[in-house]
């Protein structure tokens, strides 16, 4: 069709990264604008894009300058030349010794000798009196926020309900009107007199003023829902010792002298100095440019706002927030520009120029009928010369229907309804636990076809506790209150020392103090789990970190998956390396094996098998599979002392973790397999447990595969094509094979891919995905940063309610396009019909304001706003490349138009035979009952528009509580209209077989719908994209979808 093929060819974008050049193409392709301000508020400014881009590159560039030069120059300033910083009172006052901004240059300029000058880090502790250990307390929580300020970033104002209101006022066609209401006023005064000479340009004022004051609202309420979405999206958890105890606070409510607690993928939250950690990497590319990693120690501790969390953990001492920090200028930029719009809203835009251009034309032809017309009956009576004001004022409103034909005809609120859509999608998703980082996810999420997922979290509970553990030859069940007694007497004394220092020593978690005095365990859900189990075997967490001094760590990374730590012994001669992590991984790195006496023996390869056996009866049992060792290192030089080995170790234990999988996910995966979705689990665990939790939640079935990462690795091209169909699980894999296969589901099967991620190295896959899904819970800040939605509650049952989601959206507006064209069509030919056969247009330009008003902003409301329905998830995933408006929507416009028509212009040429009118008012009459009757096709028309192919469009109906109270408020003013707005609106009071009779024509076209719902669509061009491998499949229709 000639539509799709323009909207292919200049109205589409790529849903995510969009090319500028396409940006460019469809922005130059658009035309006939009533309201450019209103229609474009969602569009990415594209030249102040560029503008901030510059900016932010100076900016970064100044700041790369400070950090590598400054540093430089710093060490040969004379200590007496430097800035002398003065307290003022209020610092002093308030019992501080240094005031907020020399505490921030301090860190920003990265100043050592200005550090040292101030007692290092537990000097400048003191002078903003916090301790290092407790942190701060609450009773001076509002002062010193008083004095170092907030940790909040300048951001624009946000714009009054009042600045939406002058927005709507810019759409051309009203100003017009505007115009026009003013001349018929003045006009109608002179010749008409008062007051009756003003009510039909009051009648257009009012109308103007109503259609403003709706747009304005919806409009209102839409910007405070992207507020409130936006100030969630950087908002970020941070983890601070505050009056003794452990906590998480918002980023937020940060202030100088926090402790922070910071680990791999965290966002450095504030400016701050380091107060002790280990192999700490800072990644500061996002703030100075420079890709290469930066380690932060004792004697570089400088940590700056913004930055990431490479490699390692530490604890922090914050310095400066908000505006005092660099990132807190480089933020101002970042929000500049808007953000990208999506493949809806162009594709919209793109229908709402197709339609303008035709409702222009008809426009214009309209009103050069209408002028003839009046001009040559005027020759007829041989008054062509003979000019009066009634006569401007005739030709004044032949002008005025015009422009109202094009306020009507100029769907403005198409592209306008996407938004409104997404943004009801995006606050309901909010409540049920999924934010939406970016627009064009959530409409994306409706046509994807795989979602390769996460095990541990996504579909189980991430609850973890240990429920088997494996030594000395013997496998103990861990069960009910006895476990400790039973493990200390099964456990020989030498075995359980060496097994309680490797889980307290070489550990991520912490066993810290929180409210209420009570200790708890912080960490990650496997390390957590560890050492609860280290406690129940009677273990104290705090003397067996104080037997031995740590002397480098290498924590868990899903690259080498498993943690080492070096810790020097008691006796001051050796060093111990402990190592835990992926069971096969650790056992190939040992030679020996603990024994019952606590000593180490060679590992045959025989006891090598019986273990790969314990192993895999572990993984079988769906337990996740952990092996503890460790070894002891003579130190033979300086060089080597802090190195961790790699092999040689003794194993001490081989761990069964329990992750029971989570209500529910069995029925989600079910329901994403009904809806086309192909599900596939990408866990970096053993194949085993893999295998086991997949068949348990439905994902692997009789035919499907299941892999490990090495083998996928290892595939060429002709195999990947293979495998990649039946491939339903991937076991052992690294980020950069689960990379591999999105790129690989992308770009040769032509999927819409789907992908989970928590982990910092999950950050190129959640790039490379349609949809990046990144986990609330256990998910980084670099993970969150690089996705396109964030599941806060980690549960696989909230990406299938994101997927309903993403198709309900779509398919809400492909409902408001049938409604709005249909409303477009009908009011086009009524009134070009009219005017080329009576010369005058049934429809008065309020009549129209008022019609335009029910198709734009309230069916927008009523329709772009309906929450999903079960039968969503019963059909295949939409198409890359299907046509938005499809045949079976051109079938029901098509149809209701016909059917709206031919009553119309019936009840025109012949309603006063048919209805029996007569008298001096019958004119008056008729054109009141087609205003009536033209108005409640509309409503029932927008009842049937909920359901494009199903008889019952009242199913559900009472689920859309603004569907029911839009249609209310319709019928309740089309009365009031009707009734009591005569004068203004050219309307007379109906009586109620009147009443009737438009109701009843108007209801008649849900028997229309349904007889139309019963024609067969030919369905060549669907058919041909049902023989692809992305599944997408014609949706039935027909008398058998009733």
């Amino acid at each position: 069709m000639y539509m799709e093929d323009y909207l292919r060819k200049n109205f589409a974008v790529e849903h995510k990264r969009p090319s500028e050049e396409a940006q460019k193409r469809w922005r130059r392709a658009v035309s006939v604008v009533k309201n450019p301000r209103r229609r474009f508020r969602m569009v990415a400014d594209l030249a102040k894009r560029a503008e901030a881009d510059h900016k932010r590159k100076n900016l970064q560039e100044k700041i790369r300058v400070a950090l590598y030069v400054q540093k430089a120059a710093l060490n040969f300033i004379d200590a007496g030349k430097r800035v002398q910083y003065k307290l003022s009172e209020d610092v002093t006052r308030a019992g501080f010794g240094i005031g907020a901004d020399e505490l921030a240059v301090i860190v920003r300029s990265h100043d050592m000798k200005s550090l040292e000058n101030h007692g290092g880090v537990e000097g400048l502790a003191k002078k903003v009196t916090v301790s290092l250990t407790d942190g701060v307390v609450p009773a001076d929580v509002s002062l010193r926020q008083k004095i170092y300020g907030y940790n909040r970033f300048a951001e624009k104002p946000a714009r009054s309900f009042w600045m939406f209101v002058w927005e709507a006022l810019h759409d051309l066609t009203l100003i017009i009107l505007m115009v026009c209401a003013a001349v018929s006023i003045g006009v109608g005064i002179a010749t008409e007199g008062w007051p009756a000479g003003m009510y039909d340009g009051i009648g257009i004022v009012l109308c103007i003023f109503l259609v403003v004051l709706v747009t304005a609202v919806s409009d209102y309420k839409q910007s405070l829902q992207f507020k409130d979405l936006d100030k969630e999206k950087k908002n970020i958890i941070v983890q601070v010792t505050r009056d003794g105890c452990r906590q998480k606070i918002s980023i937020y409510d940060l202030m100088v002298g926090d402790i922070v607690h910071l680990s791999i993928g965290d966002q450095v939250p504030a400016d701050g100095v380091l107060i002790s950690g280990y192999s700490l990497s800072i990644d500061e590319s996002s703030l100075s440019g420079e890709s290469e990693p930066v380690n932060v120690t004792q004697r570089k501790p400088f940590l700056l706002s913004g930055t990431k969390v490479r490699d390692g953990y530490a604890k922090m001492l914050v310095t400066a927030v908000g505006m005092r920090t660099e990132w807190g200028r480089l933020m101002v930029t970042l929000s500049e520009g808007g953000e990208d719009e999506t493949p809806l809203q162009v594709k919209l835009n793109g229908v709402a120029t197709v339609i303008g251009q035709i409702g222009l034309a008809f426009a214009v032809l309209t009103f050069l009928v209408l002028t003839i017309r009046f001009l040559l009956v005027k020759a007829q009576h041989g008054e062509i010369t003979n000019w009066s004001v009634s006569d401007a004022l005739t030709l004044l409103n032949f002008f005025a229907i015009a422009v109202t034909i094009i306020v009507v005809a100029v769907p403005e609120g198409l592209p306008l309804a996407v938004t409104l859509s997404l943004a009801f999608a995006m606050k309901k998703l909010m409540s049920d636990k999924a934010l939406v980082r970016h627009l064009s996810a959530c409409e994306t999420m409706g046509s994807a076809t795989s979602i390769c997922t996460d095990k541990t979290g996504t579909l189980t509970t991430n609850h973890m506790v240990v429920h088997k553990i494996w030594t000395c030859g013997r496998t103990i069940k861990i069960e009910g209150n006895k476990s400790e007694d039973v493990l200390q007497s099964s456990i020989a004394g030498g075995v359980l020392n060496m097994l309680l220092q490797s889980i307290f020593q070489n550990t991520g978690a912490e066993v810290v103090k929180g409210k209420g005095g009570k200790n708890n365990v912080i960490g990650s859900p496997t390390e957590t789990a560890i050492l609860e189990f280290g406690l129940l075997l009677g273990g104290d967490f705090k003397i067996h970190r104080k037997e031995s001094e740590i002397l480098k760590v290498e924590p868990f990374n899903s690259d080498k998956k498993k943690m080492s730590i070096l810790v020097s012994l008691p006796n001051g001669g050796e060093h111990r390396a402990f190592c835990k992590g992926a069971s096969e991984i650790i056992l190939k790195s040992c030679s020996k094996i603990i024994n019952a006496d606590g000593k180490a023996e060679p590992l045959s390869e025989e006891q090598k098998r019986c273990i790969t056996d314990v192993i895999n009866g572990f993984a079988c049992e769906a337990l996740r599979t952990l092996c503890l060792a460790f070894k002891d290192v003579k130190v033979t030089s300086n060089e080597d002392s802090n190195r961790i080995t790699e092999d040689n170790y003794t194993l001490i234990a081989v761990i069964g973790i329990k992750d029971p999988v989570r209500p529910g996910v069995r029925e989600a995966v079910k329901t994403c397999l009904a809806a086309g979705i192909t599900v596939r689990m990408v866990t970096g665990d053993n194949i085993n447990t893999a295998k086991a939790i997949a068949r348990e939640c439905g994902i692997l079935t009789d035919g499907g595969l299941a892999i490990e990462g090495p083998t996928f690795r290892e595939m060429n091209p002709q195999q990947m094509e293979e495998t990649i169909p039946k491939l339903q699980v991937m076991a052992r894999s690294s980020p950069m094979d689960k990379h591999k296969l999105v790129t690989h589901l992308r770009k040769e099967f032509s999927e819409v891919v789907a992908v989970t991620g928590d982990g910092t190295n999950d950050a190129p896959a959640l790039h490379e995905a349609d949809i990046g899904l990144a986990m609330g819970i256990a998910g980084t800040e670099v993970a969150k940063e690089n996705a396109d939605v964030i599941i806060m509650d980690d549960n696989f049952t909230t990406i299938q309610n994101v997927a309903r989601w993403g198709r309900a959206v779509y398919i809400n507006i492909q409902k408001f396009v049938q409604f709005q064209l249909t409303v477009n069509i009908v009011a086009l030919m009524l009134n070009f019909i009219s005017a080329c056969i009576s010369g005058s247009a049934p429809l008065t330009a309020v009549q129209l304001l008022w019609v335009n008003m029910i198709m734009d902003t309230l069916g927008a409301l009523a329709l772009a706003t309906e929450p999903p329905h079960d039968g969503l998830m019963k059909r295949p995933p939409i198409g890359r490349d299907t046509a938005f408006i499809t045949r079976i929507m051109w079938r029901n416009i098509i149809g209701q138009s016909i059917y709206q028509l031919i009553v119309l212009v019936v009840l025109q040429f012949q309603g006063k035979r048919l209805l029996k009118l007569s008298g001096s008012d019958a004119t008056a009459v008729l054109n009141t009952v087609i205003f009536n009757t033209f108005v409640f096709c509309q409503v029932f028309n927008e009842i049937n528009s909920r359901d494009m192919e199903k008889i019952n469009v009242l199913r559900g109906i009472f689920d859309s509580w603004l569907f029911i109270m839009v249609m209310v408020s319709t019928v309740a003013f089309q009365c009031i209209i009707v009734e009591f707005l005569g004068a203004f609106a050219s309307t007379v009071p109906l009586s109620w077989e009147l009443w009737l009779a438009s109701i009843l024509v108007g209801a008649a076209s849900l028997i229309v719908a349904a007889i139309l719902k019963c024609m067969p669509v030919d369905k060549c061009k669907e058919a041909a994209t049902a023989k692809h491998h992305d599944g997408y499949e014609p949706l039935p229709s027909g008398p058998d979808m009733a």
